[in-house]
């Protein structure tokens, strides 16, 4: 039999085009992270669970907490005026009244798990299930019990408003830059009181200092800086926290958040800018409360927020030993037009 010119018999043949190579392997990552999560579903033990009551386009909030009875009670007020109509929590074995405060809230439907949250991806296993079980369909909102989303026009148009905007826009997320917020003096000598809005002691961030790029195959921006930049990270700057997130999704069960909710599955999701302006919002991270020397003490000794977490001892030790975010150069938080003009978020086309 004849070979063909420059084939040898056992020459293998491509299955793919080269350009559709990335596609093919984000395809089957985002499977691969369906099923752990399915997997994973065995671990959770639901506590009180009130999902019949969401009714076609609520709008949901997901959030994994451990420990968060000073933060809650705020959060949960501030995203319920937003418009959030119900929340569906994962508490991983909380010891300080956490999952009391959810299941008493009428709007929550809470799970709880004593696992590793390092070992379920960051709990991301145990949200993935519970978005394929309630969040399909929906726009939801994904967050941290330390993050307050803001967005242009927030206290005047609510989030029902937002998502019937990206809706008609054509849109199916929307990004945040997370924006590290920290008090004028040392971390511990300003007391929180729960309940309160945290931004009153929280006063500050650094309006520059970041650095974007986009990670491919997924197309994901990359943002760092901020005050733990500075701080705790000058001299290895790329060991620094990622800050831009995709918080607020409309969304599907074949989803998948790849890393905490900084990118998703599948890649356009993380569209979140364009050759003009997007509208964007900010995530107000409120890590820097008093008692973080304490909290830092346990994540220390427990290991479970990184992946590499010995990298990140040092980082630990200097929230134990006491630090001061604050310089002169600091900016004192005035709202979201103040952030606009900074250019840290965007309206865009949302009026």
């Amino acid at each position: 039999m004849a070979r063909r010119a420059g084939l040898t018999a056992n020459a293998p043949r491509p299955l793919l085009p080269p350009d559709l190579w990335p596609a093919y392997r984000l395809r089957w990552m985002r499977r691969r992270l369906l099923l752990r999560a399915l997997r994973k579903r065995r671990q959770l033990t639901p506590v009180i669970d009130r999902t019949d009551a969401i009714q076609p386009g609520a709008i949901l909030m997901f959030l994994c907490v451990r420990n968060e009875a000073v933060r809650l009670p705020f959060f949960l007020q501030h995203h319920r005026a937003l418009g959030v109509d119900h929340v569906i929590a994962v508490d991983n074995g909380s010891t300080d009244g956490t999952a009391q405060i959810l299941a008493d809230a009428p709007d929550v439907s809470v799970w709880r798990t004593d696992a590793s949250y390092r070992l379920s991806r960051f709990g991301l296993d145990w949200i993935t299930w519970l978005m394929i079980q309630h969040g399909h369909g929906h726009w939801c909102l994904t967050l941290d019990a330390d993050e307050l989303f803001v967005y242009p026009n927030w206290q005047t148009r609510p989030l029902p408003a937002l998502t019937d905007w990206l809706d008609r826009s054509g849109r199916a997320s929307m990004g945040a830059l997370m924006l590290d917020m920290y008090p004028e003096g040392a971390l511990e000598d300003v007391p929180y009181i729960a309940g309160t809005d945290p931004t009153q002691v929280l006063t500050h961030f650094d309006a520059g200092n970041y650095v974007i790029q986009r990670q491919q195959p997924m197309g994901n921006l990359w943002v760092q800086g901020g005050p733990r930049a500075r701080k705790f990270f000058a001299a290895e700057p790329r060991r620094a926290p990622t800050l831009q997130k995709v918080p607020l999704v409309r969304w599907n069960r074949r989803y998948v958040y790849v890393n905490s909710t900084h990118a998703a599955l599948p890649r356009h999701l993380n569209d979140i800018y364009d050759d003009g302006e997007c509208l964007t919002g900010a995530l107000l991270h409120t890590k820097f409360l008093d008692g973080i020397a304490e909290r830092s003490a346990e994540e220390l000794k427990r290991r479970e927020h990184f992946a590499n977490a010995a990298l990140y001892d040092d980082y630990y030790r200097q929230l134990i030993d006491g630090a001061t975010l604050h310089t002169s150069r600091s900016t004192r938080y005035r709202g979201w037009r103040h952030l606009e003009a900074l250019g840290l978020i965007s309206r865009g086309g949302w009026l």
